[in-house]
């Protein structure tokens, strides 16, 4: 598929380097481009003479597809449609990102985003029709297609049905959050922006043991993060076990941020996010290589994001610091002191940093506790002293002829469960002496 990007600005230069990198992944060959600094035209977006330059551009190229940068209303498409070569299809940036989400949707949850993405996409212009079949006695007015009521109805049935099994997919996921937690893992999760090296980070703290988030996922599938220089390689959450002694610790990576994402699109997949809101850490990935406006303006959003809901503690971790020397590092560290205090630099490519960011992690998470427990010897003492080891950091166990004296630090909630276990212990004890 040969693509054309254009892009249009109110005033200054058109940056189109992530909207060439979306349409790349998302398997277009971009063989051109044409862009515009001026005020959005109603009918056609750019101007009348930058249109037909782009129209003369398509046919030079025999591109196949006009990729705009800018969101594109339903007059503008069909205005655009007619005046460029017969069968050009033109999308704008978030009928690509949804595209490039569809392709990456391998489970059902998110499969189930994308159709709600698209759905709340294509609601508005489906009520578009809507109020234009009111005004006109023509409706099929502009190109836009005839107007059917029962599809507007349709849309909003769906997405009210999709809503309803998301919402028992994030139950399930929230009550295996909490078993794991209550057996004694941490749960931190990976956040920031698309092709900041969050795959690649989680593959180097990651243990050889794998913990599948996706329990739905096709067996066939290779279900650990990839490591590619590509947008939105990661659409789902992947969760693998971290070596954080004495800790066991649970690391998620979710998808990426992007830049300008409307707040249907981020909404339509807000139960992604619930692994960030949900975790007792979250690690922001930023990649330090970037200029410096650049990774400002995009910490702003990531804390708009995560802090509107999350409530853990949140560590900036400046990747790929194999891309910059010592004196832009520590000149990016000046100029972001006051969004990313006391950041991580790391680099996930060649691991440098990450035994201080595993040091990092283990002092951010919340504090375990010291407990001591007297436990009668019973059957089914050993298998208890057999958790806790399994649980917690087990300092002593000591062994009298009456009862099992067990040391051990852990996170409350173990400490809890121990001091559970062990009364329904003293209980079946006492009962039947």
């Amino acid at each position: 598929m040969r693509a054309i990007i254009a892009k249009r600005v109110d005033s200054g230069t058109p940056d189109t380097q992530e909207i060439t990198d979306l349409a790349e992944a998302a398997g277009y060959e971009v063989v051109g481009e044409v862009t515009q600094s001026r005020a959005a035209d109603p009918a056609l977006q750019f101007g009348e003479g930058k249109a037909n330059e782009l129209a003369e551009t398509v046919r030079m190229a025999e591109a196949t597809t006009v990729i705009f940068d800018n969101r594109l209303g339903p007059y503008q498409t069909y205005n655009l449609g007619r005046l460029l070569p017969e069968g050009t299809e033109v999308i704008d940036r978030f009928t690509l990102i949804l595209e490039i989400f569809g392709q990456r949707a391998r489970t059902r949850k998110a499969q189930l985003q994308v159709e709600l993405a698209e759905l709340r996409y294509e609601l508005p212009r489906v009520e578009a029709k809507a109020s234009l079949a009111k005004r006109d006695e023509h409706p099929g007015f502009m190109g836009l297609g005839e107007y059917d009521e029962s599809r507007e109805q349709d849309i909003k049935a769906q997405i009210s049905r999709i809503r309803d099994e998301l919402t028992q997919i994030e139950r399930t996921e929230q009550q295996r959050r909490e078993r794991r937690r209550a057996s004694g893992f941490d749960l931190v999760a990976l956040a920031g922006y698309t092709n900041a090296g969050k795959s690649t980070l989680l593959r180097r703290l990651a243990v050889d043991l794998e913990v599948d988030e996706n329990e739905d996922l096709h067996p066939d599938l290779d279900a650990t993060a990839e490591s590619r220089d590509n947008l939105f390689t990661t659409l789902g959450t992947t969760t693998r076990r971290a070596d954080v002694e004495p800790r066991d610790v649970l690391v998620t990576d979710t998808v990426g941020f992007i830049s300008d994402l409307p707040h249907w699109l981020v909404e339509s997949f807000k139960s992604t996010l619930d692994s960030v809101y949900r975790a007792d850490l979250v690690l922001l990935v930023v990649d330090v290589s970037e200029p410096i406006d650049e990774i400002h303006e995009k910490l702003v959003t990531c804390h708009d994001t995560l802090y509107e809901r999350n409530e853990a503690p949140i560590v900036t971790v400046f990747n790929k610091t194999d891309l910059v020397d010592d004196d832009e590092l520590a000149e990016k560290r000046r100029a972001l002191s006051a969004l990313a205090p006391n950041p991580v630099p790391v680099s996930a490519h060649d691991g440098t940093g990450i035994d201080a960011l595993l040091e990092r992690i283990d002092a951010e998470l919340p504090d375990w506790e010291d407990e001591r427990l007297v436990l009668p010897m019973t059957d089914d003492t050993m298998s208890l002293v057999s958790w806790i080891h399994d649980n917690a950091n087990v300092e002593d166990v000591t062994y009298g002829d009456d009862d099992v004296l067990v040391s051990f630090e852990a996170r409350p909630a173990v400490i809890e469960q121990a001091r559970a276990r062990a009364s329904e212990l003293q209980a079946a004890s006492a009962g039947s002496a």
